[in-house]
């Protein structure tokens, strides 16, 4: 059974949530503040499925708890944000959240959210392993990056699964309403700039100069292209 542990300071929401997620075959942790996020954070964080942040919290917020994640994880992270607020949003996924839902939201919403995520970073047996190019390699099989001199590259469940489509279509432009589609499951609109953040976000991973980047280049009007050569391999 996958296991998602939720904070958020409103009981009736949290009490909501329980009782849909474990009828759809979640097992639920809730948490009421931050401080309690970070004590069964603690506990079960090798167990986790995925986490799901709110961002007003009265001890703290949920930035700052989604910082202290991907500093130990790379659990997906859900933020639940203000309706109105883009900023929000913005920087959720510049700290490495993977996905925002905006409130009010139906439960039925967040599990279709839920859903979608855990199906792009199901770990299943890949026909290919190895994605090598410019002095990285991403294994596939083990989810993760690995610069040349061997150093782990952070990446969120959103970037490694952003990269990897790159990867598999080098020198492809690829439009905004195709990453969209592959990283979220749902285009973007005119004015989101959710995917503008994410890839500036890899291209810092992958130290891409942001203003003249070799590996992922902006096509004015297109959508973005990866420029490096590809060697794809099983071991």
């Amino acid at each position: 059974m996958r296991k998602i542990l939720i904070v958020d300071d409103d009981q009736k929401t949290r009490v909501l949530l329980k009782t849909y997620l474990e009828k759809n075959q979640y097992e639920v942790i809730l948490s009421h503040n931050g401080e309690s996020f970070l004590a069964e954070l603690q506990q079960h964080v090798d167990q986790l499925s995925l986490v799901i942040l709110d961002v007003m919290l009265p001890d703290t917020d949920g930035f700052a708890l989604c910082k202290q994640v991907r500093q130990r994880s790379n659990v997906p992270i859900i933020m639940l944000t203000a309706s109105s607020d883009e900023t929000d949003r913005i920087v959720g996924l510049e700290l490495g959240a993977d996905d925002y839902i905006a409130k009010p939201y139906s439960p039925r919403e967040l599990l279709a959210r839920i859903k979608a995520i855990l199906r792009r970073t199901a770990q299943e047996q890949p026909a290919v392993r190895y994605y090598r190019f410019v002095g990285f390699t991403l294994d596939l099989m083990e989810r993760k990056v690995i610069a040349q001199d061997g150093q782990l590259v952070a990446l969120t469940g959103l970037d490694f699964q952003l990269l990897k489509y790159f990867v598999e279509h080098p020198g492809v432009v690829l439009d905004r309403s195709a990453l969209c589609e592959e990283t979220r499951g749902r285009d973007a609109g005119p004015f989101d700039r959710s995917l503008d953040v994410q890839i500036s976000r890899l291209r810092l991973r992958l130290n891409d100069d942001g203003k003249q980047p070799a590996l992922i280049k902006t096509v004015r009007g297109a959508g973005y292209v990866f420029s490096a050569d590809v060697v794809v391999s099983h071991a």
